[in-house]
Parts: structure tokens; sequence; C-alpha cells
């Protein structure tokens, strides 16, 4: 059975979530990228049985991002990117 609209847009909320758990700015940056670009790419679907199997290998990305950010989480580095200390200078 397909996933309804609200379980889709629940797990790209998931995921955008995850992404904002990582320390560090290239990686959460790439995971929000891939996140969005991966929702794109996959928005025109039709067939119900493509949109579930998108829907079960956004699930298993989600607990990936999820295991990732505890361990980078565990080896975060001490001081912050270069960009990351421009946006805190600019607001």
């Amino acid at each position: 059975m397909a996933p309804t609209r609200a379980e889709i847009m629940g797990l790209y909320r998931s995921l955008i979530r995850a992404a904002r758990e990582f320390c560090d700015y290239n990686i959460r940056e790439y995971t929000m990228r891939r996140t969005v670009d991966g929702f794109r790419k996959n928005q025109k679907l039709t067939d119900s049985n493509s949109i579930s199997s998108a829907y079960l290998e956004g699930k298993n990305q989600l607990a990936v991002a999820k295991r990732q950010a505890v361990v980078y989480s565990l080896y975060a580095p001490k001081v912050k990117s270069v960009i990351e200390l421009e946006k805190l200078i600019i607001h």
C-alpha cells in the first residue's frame, strides 16, 4: 500500500530534522541537499509500487542519518568551520 501524502511529508520533515543534528557544516548541508534533491526527483512518481519503494528507501536513509548523527557527535570538531563563523558574525 502506498504511503499517504502526510506520511511522505512527515518523512521529509524527519530527514531535514536529522540533517540538522549533524555538528559538521559540510555533512549537515550535504544531507539537507540530498534530501531535497531526492524528494524533487521522486516528486513525479505515480506508480504505487515505485512510490512505496522510494518511501521505504527514504525510511532507510532516515535511520542511517540518525545513526550517523550520533556517531559524528561523538567525534565532533572543537572548532566551527569558517562558513559557520561567518554566519554567526552576519546574524
